[in-house]
């Protein structure tokens, strides 16, 4: 059965031996942050982490690295943790096939045991806070599901947005978020200051592990993460009503946090050390003040580390970035095989294909970076032959180097969009994009000596499979 709440997964990761406990004492900073900054140089096996004795916390309860490896996002999906991260992909992409599957709506969300409301608001006492790098300029909330709504179309049950944004805390009872002009709540705040109003919100805090998947997926505007939720799961995903907002929030969410975004209104956030292994700088952004906080008893809080790759960050958002593009293009050109977009949240991609003719796989790229994931972040494409694997790094090399002229082949866009954290970006949100064609050309393309390339033996695959199998067995 699917996971219904963090602590169920939890509860199989420790089953699987993919939880680590944690019994001495450690500290906040930088014990913490450390630790899961380890977990992502261990490799695809590491542990999540469970941390129950932190120095300065009482009853803290803190879990790191919960999809930081691909044992535990394939666990996390009811797969055997030991699937490779290729068919774990390729399960995915099955899965998003049943889409939609519509929620399931249930009473007496275990967060709602433990309230606080207006004045009493006091996220210092119900979140063990604490800093991930040396350099960020506060406390973040970066594992969380953040749900809006269109102002303009309330009711639209599509249109209401569950992303993963990250949030400062400023102040008690409030909290400054990032929002990327192409994620769907910068549009759903435009559209609210356009109208004079303050944009209400929803914060869930250590959620089920498929929602922490949903959350950062580059969907379409009017397609609900709920009802994608529900494809991957195999079921449909509980939800609840949040009191405040009246949104829809996952049910078996550790913390719900309700407020509102407050029109026109600005305040310094950041620094922030990033997916892209770089800190960005403090920049003026909206400001959220809350109005209610919902909590389980004890409740269980999950952050994770970001920096240099690979960390739980990459883990969470590879296959969800990969699929996506993957359909979005396949949608207009079937002869797309693979993409493999896994590098710092799809910056770079590389994709296989079929070609029509000669040209086709630069026009395949220029649609990849005008995709909803695309126009924010895709900022280099590297296409290959149908035969070549986007996994397989040597297999990708290999036509980079013996297929690319780059006089003909090297295609460089200027000053188009990229999300502000881009630290190559000139200026923030502008850059050039670059497509590296290294496929094989095709008719009327007559350029180079392609026409006695060496293939694979027919049994290799065959033995491919037969050779892993007995690695495997000799390792029991």
């Amino acid at each position: 059965m699917p996971y219904d709440d963090l602590r169920g997964f939890l509860d199989t990761l420790e089953k699987e031996g993919q939880l680590l406990r944690v019994t001495e004492e450690v500290l906040p900073e930088p014990d913490l942050a450390a630790a899961a900054n380890a977990a992502g140089r261990i490799g695809e096996g590491a542990p999540a982490l469970w941390f129950d004795n932190v120095k300065g916390f009482t009853d803290a309860r803190i879990a790191l690295n919960v999809h930081g490896s691909w044992a535990n996002h394939a666990l996390a999906l009811g797969l055997p943790r030991h699937t490779p991260v290729k068919e774990q992909v390729a399960e995915f992409a099955r899965r998003w096939d049943a889409f939609p599957i519509a929620p399931e709506r249930r009473e007496d969300a275990p967060w709602r045991q433990n309230t606080q409301e207006g004045e009493d608001v006091d996220l210092f006492s119900v979140l063990p806070l604490f800093r991930l790098n040396d350099g960020d300029g506060g406390f973040y909330l970066d594992k969380a599901a953040v749900v809006s709504r269109d102002p303009e179309d309330p009711g639209h049950f599509g249109k209401q947005n569950v992303g993963t944004y990250r949030l400062q805390v400023i102040g008690r009872n409030r909290l400054a978020m990032q929002p990327v002009p192409v994620h769907d709540v910068a549009l759903h705040l435009r559209k609210a200051e356009e109208r004079g109003e303050d944009l209400p919100i929803a914060i869930t805090l250590g959620n089920d592990p498929v929602m922490a998947i949903v959350a950062g997926m580059p969907m379409g505007y009017d397609q609900s993460e709920y009802e994608m939720a529900g494809a991957l799961r195999g079921a449909p995903a509980p939800i609840a009503t949040a009191p405040f907002t009246g949104f829809d929030v996952p049910w078996g969410s550790e913390v719900v946090i309700e407020g509102v975004i407050e029109s026109r209104k600005r305040q310094i956030e950041g620094p922030f050390g990033e997916f892209t292994g770089h800190y960005s700088g403090g920049r003026r952004m909206p400001v959220i003040r809350v109005e209610r906080v919902s909590h389980r008893t004890n409740p269980v809080f999950e952050s994770l580390y970001l920096g240099m790759p690979w960390t739980e960050c990459d883990y969470l958002v590879g296959p969800n970035t990969c699929v996506p593009l993957l359909k979005q293009l396949r949608a207009e050109f079937p002869e797309v095989q693979a993409v493999n977009a896994m590098y710092t949240h799809g910056l770079l991609a590389v994709i296989s294909t079929r070609k029509r003719y000669g040209g086709f796989a630069k026009a395949v790229a220029m649609r990849a970076m005008t995709t909803p994931h695309g126009l924010g972040y895709i900022t280099t494409v590297i296409v290959v032959d149908e035969d070549v694997d986007p996994f397989d790094l040597p297999q990708v090399m290999w036509a980079m180097s013996s297929k690319v002229n780059p006089a003909a082949d090297v295609v460089v866009l200027p000053n188009l969009s990229v999300v502000e954290l881009a630290p190559a970006a000139q200026p923030a949100g502008i850059t050039s994009k670059m497509i590296i064609d290294a496929t094989t050309p095709v008719h009327p393309d007559e350029r180079g000596n392609f026409s006695t390339p060496t293939k694979d033996l027919p049994e290799t695959k065959e033995w491919t499979a037969r050779l892993q199998r007995l690695i495997a067995e000799s390792r029991r």
